[in-house]
């Protein structure tokens, strides 16, 4: 996965959750494809959320503003989707 965006990358994720979710019974021969490009997909999403999240942290501090309350990774539901329909 070649320099793809967060949205790319997230968008990978969700296509690749409704296949499985949708599935009546498991396409066996797309099955490696579809975590390949999901395990790709998922570092894309996560090296992103850990630089904004360095980032912000480092903004922060800057403007002294005290990180008491950490910074969570866990991004809202922005869709259909939550951590319980993923189905990897």
């Amino acid at each position: 996965m070649s320099e793809k965006t967060f949205r790319q990358a997230y968008g990978v994720l969700q296509r690749h959750a409704e296949t499985l979710r949708n599935q009546q019974e498991p396409n066996i021969d797309d099955l490696l494809t579809i975590v390949t490009e999901s395990v790709a997909a998922y570092k894309v999403c996560k090296e992103r959320i850990d630089a904004v999240e360095a980032a912000l942290e480092q903004a922060l501090s800057g403007a002294g503003v005290s990180g008491e309350e950490p910074l969570t990774t866990q991004p809202e539901a922005s869709g259909p989707f939550d951590d319980d329909d993923i189905p990897f």
